[in-house]
């Protein structure tokens, strides 16, 4: 089949050529190049009759008994070889990564929870099993999917519904949110009811100004409200806002469970039925069947399920998981 070539450079060779001309030149002989390629010597003839053109040598000629092959044929051998493996490789599956080899940067999208709880495991294991590769953290705004189009190569979090039909998501593990509070105040000795919980000031997360969400509605359904004291930027920063107040910061147990590791903070069970809400990887379809990147993603489940943390929380009778989004 003749390749097409750009408007006003030189037509293409018959790329289907090429396979015939590598085992003409390691054969040296029709039938040995027929027999291989598993075609008659009276079709292989014709191709070499072709190439012969196309080249514009004989490339094999008579000696002896046999052929041999031109000074043109032999130094055309190596690169013809080298072209073949190329094309062979370059329409082979992905094989599996090198990781020991891989040179890769990624750049994930997540907020500063998963950042905590997952950010240094996920360093550890790369540096054990790709050290070559390096990440870079993005924070989240505007979580635009489109972005992972171009400059963003993983989106990690609570992922928007629907996802654009070029995006590819699975789900990570699921997370609940907790209260933390200063391990001194008086109200972390026990377990909150829910209208002690109401009767506390609040803090909560927030990078858009909302402060209603589904903890305000089950509060209402007991016909209860809270106040909400502040919100904060991210996690950690609700986290310190607590350990210099009398209020409440609601967070997901796994940011409360290191943050407790580092501040004298009491972790509480939120003593509302609220959804469990699920932490899921996004990723654009171009990187679906990219080894390194299928890589990171199972990195991500691995250390995801082994950071689940067990809290110290003090669980009330009748208390469930948390929201799905920050509280």
């Amino acid at each position: 089949m003749q390749q097409s070539s750009p408007p006003g450079a030189a037509p293409l060779p018959d790329m289907n050529l090429l396979p015939a001309l590598d085992a003409l030149l390691r054969a040296g002989s029709v039938a040995g190049a027929a027999d291989e390629l598993n075609v008659s010597p009276s079709a292989m003839s014709r191709t070499l009759g072709r190439l012969r053109r196309v080249v514009g040598d004989p490339l094999l000629v008579p000696s002896g008994r046999g052929l041999t092959l031109t000074p043109r044929a032999h130094e055309m051998q190596p690169r013809v070889q080298a072209a073949l493996a190329a094309a062979v490789a370059a329409l082979r599956p992905p094989r599996e990564v090198e990781l020991a080899l891989l040179r890769r940067e990624f750049r994930i999208r997540t907020n500063d929870g998963i950042a905590m709880s997952l950010g240094a495991p996920l360093l550890e294991l790369v540096a054990r099993e790709a050290p070559g590769v390096r990440l870079r953290l993005l924070p989240e705004g505007d979580e635009d999917p489109a972005d992972l189009r171009t400059h963003v190569d993983l989106d990690v979090g609570e992922l928007p519904d629907p996802l654009p039909h070029d995006v590819r998501n699975s789900a990570l593990r699921e997370h609940r949110y907790v209260a933390v509070a200063r391990a001194d105040a008086e109200f972390a000795r026990g377990p909150l009811t829910p209208h002690r919980f109401a009767e506390l000031p609040h803090i909560t997360v927030t990078r858009r100004g909302r402060t209603y969400s589904v903890v305000d509605e089950r509060l209402a359904e007991l016909g209860l409200s809270r106040d909400v004291l502040a919100t904060a930027p991210t996690y950690g920063a609700a986290c310190f806002f607590a350990l210099r107040t009398d209020a409440l910061a609601l967070v997901p147990s796994e940011v409360a469970t290191e943050a407790a590791r580092v501040m004298p903070l009491a972790i509480l069970e939120i003593p509302l039925e609220l959804p469990v809400a699920t932490t899921g990887l996004a990723w654009h379809v171009r990187l679906d069947t990219d080894p390194a990147h299928r890589w990171l993603r199972g990195a991500l489940a691995r250390v995801a399920a082994e950071a689940s943390p067990q809290t110290s929380a003090v669980t009330p009778s009748g208390a469930a998981g948390a929201a799905p989004a920050a509280p």
